[in-house]
């Protein structure tokens, strides 16, 4: 097995938790708070953002505040898992903006999505879109959120 691990050390570290905290931070401001130098800092992130360690830094958006207030869980599982119809279901689902996350998972269903969306409307449009008239989708089970307890995008370092 390849390890595409890059080390980090504790300056690595306390960057990434600063920025998982507020990506929008100056260099400046990140620095005094790891207590490293701006040139260095700025040589750093650059680093962990060449390696692939910082995919991209985005906002964290209330979807209540924009009109989409209905978080679902949906487990499909596909007739046929052959790895080019697990592909295209996986291209079909990442074309829709509604769909946020696509895991493929094991033991159980094929497949889990979160998916963001205004109200059961919307969702059933959506549920007929991907899964209804989609002929290899075999079953699909829905669970929606009625509370979100957590919601945490920062992973421990």
């Amino acid at each position: 097995m390849v390890n595409n691990q890059l080390p980090l050390d504790d300056l690595d570290r306390r960057i990434l938790n600063a920025l998982q905290e507020d990506a929008s931070q100056t260099n400046n401001d990140l620095a005094a708070s790891v207590h490293a130098s701006p040139p260095t800092c700025l040589r750093r992130v650059k680093r962990l953002i060449d390696a692939g360690v910082i995919q991209r830094q985005v906002a964290l958006v209330a979807p209540e505040k924009v009109g989409s207030a209905l978080t679902a869980i949906v487990e499909i599982t596909l007739d046929h898992q052959g790895a080019e119809h697990m592909d295209a279901f996986e291209v079909l689902v990442a074309k829709e903006a509604a769909v946020l996350q696509c895991y493929r998972v094991s033991p159980g269903p094929d497949f889990v999505l979160i998916v963001q969306v205004a109200d059961m409307p919307a969702y059933h449009a959506l549920a007929h879109r991907l899964f209804a008239s989609h002929a290899n989708v075999r079953n699909v089970r829905s669970f929606f959120s009625i509370h979100r307890s957590k919601f945490e995008t920062r992973i421990a370092v």
